[in-house]
């Protein structure tokens, strides 16, 4: 069943992939990367009985992707299912993304994700991963959303555990280096190894290696100088070099390169792989001024999981990406608090000179906002309809005035989860070429083909449903290729 290229010589670890029953040089599915759709993946090609070899770039206590930050993933359910109560329906799934793509986004692809998410909460709990009740306040997404018990790194346990029950084998720190390419199949990768390069030869490859958002010089080329002030949530082993080698070797590319997953992080974060505890929330209870003192965007035009994702892309537009949450001691109590401390004071004009703004800038621009306040029944989990009147720019849902000392403020840079660009599948999670024809043995799952649905925009979760959703049909796409090319 398995055949070794002549003359390559095992790496490392290669005695355990023997016992395995997997040849070091030719397994019947490579899956590039170490995350969320690439371990569901290997698993589903496991199950229906390929040799699967995983190829990590990261180290091991770094495996995972962005998955080790993740919290949660979005699923449609007919009725109450475990720690998700009520009903979430296709129409109003679909809805809610449009909402957040403005339409920029393929159809049949986003309604099948939908319904295949309906799946996903019984398969990762077959892998062993646990389930708790969503948080309160701002993140109670208790009907739309699965909360993992332990957040992604006990996810990402649970799944590598499966993993290795069925006989996946794990390679750490082994980058891909080249991929080649031979009439419409891959028909060898080039890996890198702590012994040098290995070349093998797969039935089948799954590449879900994420996105190229942790590659500074190649997010420049989209964003000019602006990249630098990019901050990083998650991995920093997410730069791209599989997306380039597959769109350089006439992959087809989908998705809009300057699009991607940004939202507002504390700017006291660090550059890279901070992860979700640098968010945030403070926005839609507060103002956001930019380094003049003055407003730029509706900061009550949604509910915080469906708008959340757009602060980050408004403040890399703003001047030094870099923007101020501003609020007062009531509203500090509505949000969760950032890791860092908050910047405080006992009167606006002390607060703007301690967060570095013009003091007379961001007063008159508070005095302004609190004139135009319109007060309403304040319900931070609804769209309350307290609201301004008479401004520019409208603060539409939970408008309070900032009154109460001491006053609260937070620097805010764009932090970036993963880019939009990526390589374009059909439903079958199938890669396609630039002619328009599908690849034959090769597959693609997570953010490095998010763009097929992702064109704009993001809901919470979803970047974790579109990895179990197309990891899963890569993984038996692969695997029953595998299989049939054994079986001829």
């Amino acid at each position: 069943m398995f055949r070794a290229a002549a003359g390559f010589r095992k790496p490392p670890g290669s005695a355990t992939l023997a016992a395995m029953g997997i040849s070091a040089e030719t397994p019947d599915v490579l899956v590039i990367g170490g995350g969320n759709a690439a371990i569901s993946a290997a698993i589903t090609a496991r199950r229906l009985g390929a040799s699967v070899l995983v190829a990590e770039a990261a180290p091991r206590p770094m495996r995972g992707g962005n998955t080790r930050h993740t919290r949660n993933l979005r699923a449609m359910h007919l009725q109450p299912e475990g720690t998700l109560t009520g009903t979430y329906l296709e129409d109003e799934y679909w809805d809610d993304l449009l909402r957040v793509t403005h339409g920029q986004t393929d159809e049949a692809l986003a309604r099948m994700t939908i319904r295949a998410s309906a799946g996903l909460v019984a398969f990762l709990a077959g892998c062993g991963v646990h389930f708790q009740p969503s948080l309160a306040g701002t993140l109670s997404l208790s009907r739309t959303n699965a909360f993992f018990l332990g957040g992604g790194k006990a996810l990402l346990n649970a799944v590598y555990r499966e993993a290795g029950r069925l006989g996946v084998a794990v390679r750490y720190e082994t980058p891909v280096r080249a991929i080649a390419m031979e009439r419409g199949a891959i028909a060898e990768v080039v890996l890198g190894t702590q012994a040098g390069e290995q070349r093998i030869r797969p039935r089948a490859v799954v590449a879900a290696a994420g996105g190229f958002q942790a590659n500074i010089a190649w997010m420049r080329e989209y964003w000019g100088e602006a990249a630098e002030n990019f901050i990083i949530r998650g991995t920093p082993y997410a730069t791209g070099e599989v997306l380039r080698l597959l769109l350089d070797g006439g992959c087809a590319p989908v998705g809009d390169p300057t699009q991607c997953h940004a939202i507002a992080l504390d700017g006291r974060a660090p550059r890279f792989d901070g992860g979700i505890a640098t968010r945030l929330d403070s926005v839609p209870f507060s103002i956001v001024v930019n380094r003049d003192g003055q407003r730029f965007y509706d900061e009550g035009e949604d509910l915080w999981p469906k708008r959340y994702a757009i602060w980050g892309r408004l403040i890399a537009q703003q001047p030094g990406q870099v923007a101020w949450s501003i609020c007062d001691a009531p509203a500090a109590r509505d949000f969760m608090p950032s890791v860092f401390p908050a910047i405080t004071a006992a009167t606006i004009p002390e607060l703007a000179r301690a967060l570095g703004l013009d003091p007379l800038a961001v007063a008159a621009t508070v005095a302004d906002y609190n004139a135009a306040v319109r007060e309403g029944v304040f319900d931070p989990t609804s769209l309350d309809g307290c609201r301004t009147e008479g401004l520019a720019i409208p603060k539409t849902h939970w408008a309070r005035r900032i009154e109460t000392p001491p006053f609260v403020g937070y620097p805010l840079r764009p932090g970036i989860t993963f880019t939009y660009l990526g390589v374009r599948v059909d439903e079958t999670a199938r890669v396609h070429l630039a002619d328009g024809s599908p690849a034959a043995n090769l597959f693609a799952a997570g953010e490095i083909m998010a763009g097929n649905i992702l064109g704009r925009g993001y809901l919470a979760g979803f970047g974790m449903t579109i990895g179990g959703v197309f990891g899963r049909l890569a993984g038996q796409g692969a695997g029953e290729g595998a299989a049939r090319h054994a079986r001829n």
